[in-house]
């Protein structure tokens, strides 16, 4: 464990599952400078998610965490993905900001919600760079090590990278149009990028657990999954990454930023999905191991 991030590694027999959850982190920096209300800055967190996975190692897998909060710096966005406006004249090499920087929320944050900034002023090149060599690139090297070793031990990996969803009460309380993309919010939304990040069969399993279980689980709408998944997920390989996102309302009071009732009864049907996890993956050893007896055979 350090200040950057933490490794909770397998309890049980291990399995070559990774999961991670990079923006639930609650601790702030003392050099953020930030301006806005710091219950903004706490809606934006993945509230609760690392509590929701941390028993993850007890069936196998290894969680990966990060400590510090995504308004802080976004490990989940490119690094060149930035606004040239929000920075100074002190730094200024080349930018490809993607529509989620001009919308505010790109590797570094300008709002903390619409029409709420996060900063009064521009960030120097220094303040950026500090973010990126001390936060950003240890976490994504700590996560391609895992990703690597996994691989290099089993011949495949799975890589869950784990979040959560605002509620469309939440989005249309701080919006001036109402949000709609299904009649009904999904529980889940599972984002393979298109099928690119992991197998199909992969994708749909899960989708299949979940709605089993009496979940409403979408596919890539409106979250496909977004720099971690398309860094690591390369199914040909047998590297397989996809991102599951959660319904806030399932067990958190977006409104009073605390959890409901709900919180523990949720978290045991997150023990469950994660004992799903460990069964299918073992699973599929079993298969490759099979495979290999029958071709020295």
């Amino acid at each position: 464990m350090n200040d950057i991030y933490e490794i909770k590694h397998p309890e049980a027999e291990k399995i070559p599952l990774i999961m991670d959850s990079p923006h639930s982190g609650r601790s702030y920096p003392d050099d953020f400078g930030y301006v806005c209300d710091f219950k903004d800055l706490q809606r934006a967190e993945d509230n609760e998610i690392d509590i929701l996975f941390a028993s993850a190692p007890q069936y196998g897998a290894t969680f990966l965490k990060a400590h510090f909060p995504r308004t802080y710096i976004d490990v989940n966005r490119a690094i060149d993905d930035v606004e040239p406006e929000i920075m100074d004249d002190s730094w200024t090499p080349d930018f490809r900001p993607t529509q989620r920087a001009h919308a505010g929320i790109g590797l570094i944050r300008r709002i903390a919600r619409p029409g709420v900034a996060v900063y009064n002023r521009k960030l120097t090149g220094e303040e950026v760079y500090n973010r990126i060599d001390n936060y950003y690139v240890p976490y994504h090297d700590a996560l391609q090590t895992l990703i690597d070793d996994t691989h290099y031990d089993y011949g495949q990996v799975w890589h869950v990278n784990c979040h959560s969803m605002p509620s469309f009460k939440s989005i249309n309380s701080m919006s001036p149009q109402p949000v709609r993309l299904f009649s009904k919010q999904p529980d889940f939304v599972l984002g393979d990028r298109d099928g690119t990040s992991c197998s199909l069969e992969f994708t749909h399993a899960l989708r299949d657990y979940l709605r089993g279980q009496g979940f409403r689980v979408a596919i890539n709408n409106p979250y496909r999954g977004v720099e971690l998944v398309q860094r690591h997920g390369v199914p040909s390989a047998g590297r397989h990454s996809i991102q599951i996102e959660i319904n806030k309302a399932l067990y958190w009071d977006e409104s009073a930023q605390e959890r409901t009732s709900s919180f523990r009864p949720f978290k045991n049907q997150i023990e469950e999905l994660m004992h799903f996890l460990s069964t299918y993956i073992s699973g599929q050893l079993m298969t490759v191991a099979a495979e290999i007896i029958n071709f020295t055979a």
